[in-house]
């Protein structure tokens, strides 16, 4: 009789969308274990009953097991009532799987009301563990957006959603035993294996940027049969829909691949804008690589980034250019060759047909390039060893597997605003402050500067963002200029780019009521590898590991405890473009990333910085290589001889994240002389050393390469004396 009922539920379930996917084969499910679930509807424990193999133990929480209709539905399921505190449930449960049954449970314990996972509780492992029996994730996507969901109004709601239940492979669960008694650490194990169920689902590794906004639209464009929300608005406060960054988007994009050919660099100088989103999007519809250039770092480096990127159009607006007054970074790029294309231009060039004909690709959903895969999606750049801006070239599958990633950890809908002022020339501002709301169906405000404090409030305020990404720097600004009211509706704050101080943490927390969160990355992984999150967050730590990642932990020369963190996974760059030899991408070797960052991992997988062996300091920010301090300290009293040594270290900074710090045995070396040297050769003024030590010698390793690591002490240790005498 059960079969005949499981057999009906299943065609019915068919014929309304819902399909069915195991991981391994039905043969090798094991002879006892613990499915664990998340939970999106009520509907969720009849699909299960419906599609599950065997004959499993349905362990339905009281919301569940006193509901008449799923009880009539799942009449010939073996059900027990379960409460996940109630120590006598889960020793029933033991006993049952100990027996040689399998059983379901929803980690979660209740709906989400998010659309994603909530609070786990720890009674799935505990019945794993103690009946030493395997966990096997399920990972049911889709009826979230059913009307039998709790997420109305923070979800869009039709009426027959596509439903996908995906059986992952089993995994063993053992708890170390000097956590077994520590209950949390066994619910954030569940925990993990979930998160990384939902990013295995929700992953495409070969859909393109644009694709996966086209995909996006189709859920989150339409509220009703009439109307459609607004999801992005600028300074210039013209708010728009999916629909109409789609249509700008085609009509840019069909412009300018007439200009160039399939795969060109296309040179981006632009600020945080919507019209910088859609030329973004235009050049990725129709397989052209936008590259963003950073504007801050002078003419110089602006010309050597197109350079190496062997761009030969760069994508400017004339208005912003005479606002951030580039009218000489523009004639020295002219003067070199490259192409600049106004965006104001444009408007007498594209005809009322183009309009027409990208809307038309807007109806039919008209994606001219649908695969992305490790095809170039972006180039960003970072700084070099040798000062030179290097390019960073990521793929579709970088950034899309990041936003997944993020996704996994922690939840945003149409109720959220993300306010943005991280330039998009960066990664963090790029990927997670601009792609991530628009591609995961939040609403975003950009604005294109983090350094107005009070009017970045005031906004926050007036548009009540629930979401902000920034800086230490940055947020340490806007916590000691606002009103305690202007950051109310702000529900978490990610901080990135450097290490979040405790003041930092303090201010917000004491003043404001809110937490901010630290995550750690590079430009080079798109660029989030770990990240605290509101389920578990350690101040202190960078968080835990996303999903996907792969990491070790290589020893360094000078430092006994912890080790470099070198990480591997789908966001991790393809390669680099190295500024000596323009236009060629070299790739990493096997795929992993040297972070030159020494770390500690504990017991339950929290990371702590610890020191820094890569050559660079983060300036509110900003990423500024030793090396090319060192090398531009030499240059300068190259007159000298080449008889004098010198170390560039960078120490801790109250406001402004990190300093730097020169050391030398030339006492002829002033700071004066060196601010006019990087002012007469167009370098940025964070090359210039804050702190100028003399001493007649500097350590070495036995090798004769210079000790960093002790220099640093030194230097610390040094600093700190002075500032007890003072």
């Amino acid at each position: 009789m059960q079969n005949f009922v499981r057999f009906c539920l299943r065609c019915v379930f068919r014929l309304f969308k819902v399909r069915f996917r195991l991981q391994f084969k039905e043969k090798k499910i094991p002879g006892r274990g613990v499915y664990v679930s998340n939970h999106v509807s009520y509907l969720d424990p009849v699909l299960l009953f419906a599609f599950l193999p065997g004959n499993p133990v349905f362990a339905l929480n009281g919301h569940l097991y006193r509901n008449k209709l799923i009880r009539f539905f799942m009449k010939t399921a073996d059900i027990v009532p379960f409460n996940p505190i109630e120590p006598g449930d889960i020793k029933n449960l033991i006993a049952k799987v100990s027996e040689g049954r399998l059983c379901v449970i929803f980690a979660e314990g209740r709906i989400t009301e998010n659309g994603s996972l909530m609070k786990i509780y720890e009674a799935p492992g505990l019945v794993a563990d103690k009946s030493k029996s395997p966990l096997i994730p399920i990972w049911i996507n889709g009826p979230q957006y059913g009307f039998f969901s709790k997420t109305k109004g923070k979800l869009p709601h039709r009426p027959l959603p596509k439903v996908l239940i995906t059986v992952g492979k089993p995994r063993s669960f053992k708890l170390k035993d000097e956590l077994r008694r520590q209950r949390d650490h066994i619910s954030n194990e569940v925990y993990q294996i979930l998160r990384e169920m939902c990013f295995e689902v929700n992953y495409n590794p070969n859909i393109s940027l644009f694709a996966q906004l086209m995909k996006t639209s189709k859920v989150h464009s339409k509220k009703n049969i009439i109307m459609r929300p607004n999801f992005v608005e600028d300074i210039q406060r013209i708010p728009n829909s999916y629909k109409d960054l789609i249509i700008k988007s085609f009509v840019l994009g069909k412009y300018f691949k007439r200009q160039t050919r399939l795969g060109e660099h296309v040179a981006l100088l632009l600020p945080n804008s919507i019209a910088t989103i859609c030329t973004f999007f235009g050049l990725s519809a129709y397989d052209r690589v936008p590259v963003m250039l950073n504007f801050s770092v002078g003419a110089k480096n602006i010309a050597s980034m197109c350079n190496t990127a062997q761009v030969k159009m760069i994508i400017t607006s004339l208005t912003f250019i005479k606002t951030a007054k580039l009218e000489a970074a523009v004639e020295v790029l002219k003067a070199s060759g490259y192409n600049i294309v106004y965006l104001e231009s444009l408007r007498k060039k594209i005809g009322l047909w183009s309009k027409i004909n990208a809307f038309l690709r807007y109806k039919i959903k008209r994606v001219p390039h649908r695969d992305g895969g490790n095809k170039k999606a972006v180039i960003l750049f970072t700084s070099g060893s040798e000062g030179a801006p290097k390019a960073v070239v990521l793929s579709h599958a970088n950034i899309i597997s990041n936003i997944k990633q993020m996704a996994a950890i922690e939840t945003i809908n149409t109720t959220d605003t993300v306010f943005n002022a991280l330039p998009m020339f960066h990664s963090l501002g790029l990927t997670v402050g601009t792609l991530f709301p628009i591609l995961e169906g939040a609403k975003l405000f950009l604005y294109p500067s983090p350094l107005h404090y009070r009017v970045v409030a005031e906004i926050v305020y007036e548009i009540g963002a629930t979401i902000m990404f920034g800086t230490d720097t940055f947020f340490r600004g806007y916590a000691k200029i606002a009103h305690p009211f202007d950051f109310h509706n702000v529900r978490f704050m990610f901080g990135g780019a450097e290490a979040i101080k405790p003041d930092t943490r303090n201010i917000w927390m004491e003043r404001l009521g809110i937490r901010v969160m630290e995550g750690y990355g590079s430009t080079e992984c798109s660029p989030v590898i770990t990240a605290n999150n509101s389920i578990f967050n350690r101040f202190g730590s960078i968080g835990k590991l996303l999903p996907a990642i792969q990491y070790k932990i290589e020893p360094v020369d000078g430092i006994a405890k912890g080790g470099e963190l070198v990480v591997k996974g789908p966001n991790v760059m393809l390669g680099y473009i190295m500024p000596n030899n323009p236009g060629v991408l070299v790739p990493l070797e096997d795929g992993w990333y040297h972070t030159g960052d020494v770390v500690e991992i504990d017991e339950i997988g929290f990371l702590y910085i610890k020191d820094r062996i890569k050559r660079f300091a983060k300036i509110g920010g900003e990423m500024v290589s030793l090396n090319a301090v060192d090398e531009m300290v030499r240059r300068a009293y190259e007159w000298m001889g080449s008889n004098f040594e010198y170390g560039v270290v960078s120490v801790p900074h109250e406001s402004k994240g990190e300093q730097i710090v020169l050391v030398t045995n030339n006492t002829n070396v002033q700071q004066d002389v060196l601010q006019n040297y990087i002012r007469n050769n167009g370098m940025s003024e964070l090359f210039l050393p804050r702190i100028i030590l003399y001493r007649e010698h500097l350590p070495v390793f036995a090798t004769g390469k210079a000790d960093n690591v002790t220099l640093k002490k030194e230097v610390l240790e040094e600093l700190s004396q002075q500032k007890q005498a003072a």
